[in-house]
């Protein structure tokens, strides 16, 4: 993995797992790292099985500042990543995985509530993270599913944000994700969580049109697109999202990436 000249990185692992550089702060999101063929529990009788083999494992991270967690589920946090990463490193996610974990013995867990912030200092330099609320299913779905939470990145040097962007974590769209613009101010880059999940029928992440809707409602000017093919509950797959996003002729640059690949998060 040669990462380009650039300060604000990500490399991708597959599924949701991306390695995040961003200035002098190192963030690790959503470790999946269970190979093809082995399966992810979902809770409430389901499961997933993964279809790829993942671009990143434990032993292959640097020095992390921070996990950040969406939601506790089983492809986005699995069994490897309980026993194998450092439990001292500090973990930033919902309240009910913050929860789950210390059980498990992750002792620095910040568990946020929807539009809380988290900051991580380094010398002059901040990290905020922002918790943005997700509905990860719809109607009564959205009550046996876990609580999901996007993330609002804001790099600052100074007083001045420097870089901002938006991991969505596995929400359907919904137009009160306008919010992020309004609370958030606008962004750089947008990394939206796809693949038109399928649970007991229903759709749980958004799929190609409702991924295009969120970009032509946030606008960003790169929209780096993850979680797409990596189980087998996926359903909308990347093609998909990339034909609906130059059918509207949406403004911005789609800048895929594909598994192990390190690209700049800057416009």
């Amino acid at each position: 993995m040669t990462a380009p000249a650039d300060d604000v990185t990500l490399t991708f692992g597959g599924n949701a797992t991306t390695l995040l550089h961003l200035g002098p702060f190192t963030l690790l999101t959503d470790p999946s790292f269970l190979h093809r063929g082995q399966r992810a529990y979902l809770g409430k009788g389901l499961w997933t099985k993964r279809l790829t083999d993942p671009a990143l494992q434990p032993t292959q991270l640097p020095p992390l500042d921070a996990i950040l967690l969406s939601h506790l589920h089983g492809d986005h946090w699995d069994d490897i990543a309980t026993r194998y990463l450092d439990k001292a490193t500090p973990l930033v996610t919902t309240q009910e995985a913050a929860r789950a974990l210390e059980r498990k013995g992750f002792a620095a867990t910040s568990d946020l509530k929807p539009w809380q912030q988290h900051v991580l200092a380094s010398g002059d330099d901040e990290l905020r993270i922002t918790s943005v609320p997700g509905v990860h299913g719809p109607g009564p779905l959205a009550k046996v599913l876990p609580p999901v939470m996007g993330s609002v990145l804001e790099l600052v040097r100074g007083d001045a944000v420097s870089w901002r962007g938006y991991i969505t974590g596995d929400t359907l769209y919904r137009p009160f994700l306008g919010e992020v613009l309004e609370r958030c101010g606008p962004l750089d880059v947008v990394i939206p969580h796809l693949g038109g999940t399928k649970a007991l029928g229903l759709t749980v992440t958004m799929d190609d049109r409702q991924g295009a809707d969120l970009v032509e409602l946030l606008k960003p000017p790169v929209t780096v697109p993850i979680h797409f093919d990596d189980y087998d509950r996926f359903k909308s797959p990347l093609g998909d999202f990339v034909a609906e996003v130059r059918r509207r002729r949406l403004p911005g640059e789609l800048r895929t990436v594909h598994r192990g690949e390190t690209i700049s998060l800057r416009a």
